[in-house]
């Protein structure tokens, strides 16, 4: 095989040389960062409800689910998510799996035959892309948030069966998917529509139920759901939710689903309390709302190039990667953590500062973050 470490070697001597080194950074639990950087949106994962609930299950259940879904690992903590997943969602089912990635991935590989057609948004999660790829259908790509595009497109193909594939709020830059009209391309043409919900989730639509209830979409035969239990919700874990055929299809059938170890139920029961504040969370959809503005509108006052946001995503344009890293660099030196994005983590190969609203943060806190961001840009 030669000298194949030599080979690693050289590739990250070339990454480190574009500014594209990633390195892992533990963080204690008593942290003293001002989170600008986790997707704890409404502040939930250390919820006292939470976390009670969680260390019920504990105490119940112990640790981990011993095993899959199928053998072992469901029990009542995992079914009764599931059915709150699916009337907040305002689906027929809802299936939970132990990752969003994995639930993208599932999903995308049930929608497909021999001859399926996916159209997928050029901005979409690598999730949904890996999900393209290991499905080994033909995939093709439109212009980002372009329903006219992906229209062209499915016409470009006419009757094979497609799924239109996308994001609701798109996970770099914040903005939101025109899901309606990608609905109608897509009916116009027979084609199914998945939307990945994982940063709409609890952060917008009606008590928090996401893009898809929010565009008048819930509960269409011909729209499936997946999001993560990750972000909004605190926890961990995915879903997806769509026609009660489906979800059989994904339990008879689904190797992600099948072959891996089902979500710990103390996850599942603390994702459960989450929802159930989630869904009553108007107050804190309006501090995430309100923070998220004001990221854009000091950006914007300091001359820096930044999204509109939809949810709690507020994505800041870097001058390149090596100043990206340094930026986020000098931000956590102050005291402040912010996402850091460069290439391949992003869809057209500029790098940015990925800002992300925390409704728990203090209020000064989050303020003196802005304050700090700003002077000490590149």
């Amino acid at each position: 095989m030669g000298d194949w470490l030599a080979t690693l070697r050289r590739k990250a001597d070339l990454r480190e040389r574009a500014g594209l080194r990633r390195e892992l950074r533990p963080r204690a639990g008593d942290d003293a960062l001002v989170d600008l950087a986790g997707n704890d949106y409404l502040g939930l994962s250390r919820h006292p409800r939470v976390r009670e609930a969680a260390a019920t299950a504990l105490d119940a259940y112990g640790l981990g689910a011993t095993g899959s879904r199928l053998v072992r690992g469901s029990t009542d903590v995992h079914t009764a998510l599931e059915s709150s997943l699916a009337s907040w969602l305002g689906a027929e089912q809802a299936l939970v799996y132990s990752s969003g990635y994995l639930a993208n991935l599932g999903a995308i590989r049930a929608l497909c035959g021999p001859n399926t057609l996916l159209v997928a948004d050029a901005h979409n999660h690598a999730s949904l892309i890996d999900g393209c790829r290991l499905a080994g259908a033909q995939t093709v790509t439109y212009a980002h948030g372009d329903p006219a595009d992906a229209a062209r497109l499915l016409a470009a193909h006419p009757g094979r069966p497609a799924v239109v594939l996308t994001e609701s709020v798109f996970s770099v830059d914040g903005d939101l998917a025109p899901l309606a009209a990608l609905h109608a391309a897509a009916r116009t043409h027979g084609a199914l529509l998945l939307v990945d919900d994982a940063h709409g989730l609890g952060v917008i639509g009606p008590n928090g139920a996401g893009g898809v209830v929010d565009a008048g979409l819930a509960g269409e035969p011909d729209v499936i759901v997946t999001a993560t239990l990750s972000k909004a919700l605190g926890g961990a874990g995915g879903v997806v939710a769509g026609p009660a055929a489906l979800v059989r299809h994904l339990v008879d059938t689904g190797r992600t689903f099948i072959f891996d170890t089902a979500l710990p139920p103390v996850v599942a029961a603390g994702v459960a309390a989450a929802l159930d504040l989630a869904r009553d969370g108007d107050p804190l959809r309006a501090v995430l709302r309100e923070r998220a503005a004001a990221i854009r509108d000091t950006c914007r006052a300091a001359g820096l190039a930044v999204t509109d946001p939809a949810g709690g995503v507020v994505s800041v344009e870097a001058p390149s990667a090596e100043q990206a890293w340094a930026w986020a660099g000098a931000c956590r030196d102050k005291g402040v953590a912010v996402g850091c994005f460069r290439p391949p983590s992003t869809p057209d190969s500029r790098s940015r500062l990925r800002l992300t609203v925390n409704a728990g943060v203090p209020a000064a806190d989050f303020a003196r973050a802005l304050e700090i961001i700003v002077e000490v840009r590149p």
